[in-house]
Parts: C-alpha cells; structure tokens; sequence
C-alpha cells in the first residue's frame, strides 16, 4: 500500500472529524446522557422515598385507627357503666317511691281502722245503752232477756 495525497487526506479529514466530535458534539451529548442519568436517578430516589413515606403514612393510619377502635370501645364501655348506674339509680329511686307509697298506704290503712274501731266502740256502746235501756224498760226475766240480747247480737 502506498501512502499518497489521498490517505493523508483522508487521515488529516479524520483527525479534524474526531478533534471537532470530542470538542462540539460530545460535550453536549454526554452532558445530556448525565443529566438524564441524574433524572433517572433522582426519579429511583423519589420512587424509594415515596414508597417510605407511603408505608409510614399506613402504619399511621393503622395506629390512628387501632387508636380510634379502642378509643371507641373506651366510649361504649363507658356508656354502658353510665347505663347501668343510671338504671340502678332509676331502681333506687323507684323502691323508695314504693316504699314511701306502702308506709303512706299502711299509715292510711292504720288511721282507717283505728277511725272504724272507734266508731264500732261508738256504736257497741250505743247499743249497750239501747239495750240496757231496753232492759229496764221491760221487766226482767231470762226469755225477754236473751230476746234483746240476740237482737243486739244481730245488730252488731
């Protein structure tokens, strides 16, 4: 192979060629190709970083949630107490209602019959003294007698 004009043209045409590639077009390539390497990267960081946040952001929410059942059983089971202190108060309230009703009722049932003892004590002597009247009235013997004394038995 013989070394001519043509050669060494082309080799000095290369040279210039690889020269004005490596000065103008590569710079501008390779800063693309990193920054776009950058971007990736960046977007794989933010990927992580999201993914992070979004399991912490659902372990919060379990928390808030584990928090809020018990909270609300707390509430319910608090409710319920209150349910039944309030039904025993309601009980307490209502026996000693009752029992003020019974000891009025008994006290009303005592005055009653001491008031219809004491008119049947009236009325007993009444009738002794009708009868003793009655007795003197007539003359004494034992048939007029037992006479007014089985009507006053039938009175009474």
């Amino acid at each position: 192979m013989d070394i001519n004009a043509t050669l060494i043209g082309q080799s000095i045409a290369m040279a210039v060629f690889v020269w004005f590639t490596l000065k103008f077009v590569w710079p501008p390539i390779n800063a693309a190709i990193e920054e776009r390497q950058k971007t990736i990267a960046d977007g794989l960081a933010h990927t992580d970083r999201a993914e992070k946040d979004l399991q912490i952001a659902q372990e919060k929410a379990k928390d808030i949630l584990r928090e809020a059942k018990d909270q609300g059983a707390a509430i319910i089971k608090q409710a319920q107490k209150r349910e039944v202190k309030l039904i025993e108060e309601a009980t307490n309230k209502a026996n000693e209602e009752r029992d003020n009703i019974l000891a009025q009722a008994k006290a009303e049932v005592q005055a009653e019959k001491s008031r219809l003892r004491e008119d049947l004590r009236k009325q007993v002597a009444a009738l002794a003294v009708a009868g003793a009247e009655r007795i003197l009235q007539r003359e004494i013997d034992d048939a007029a007698h037992s006479d007014i004394l089985e009507k006053l038995v039938q009175e009474l």
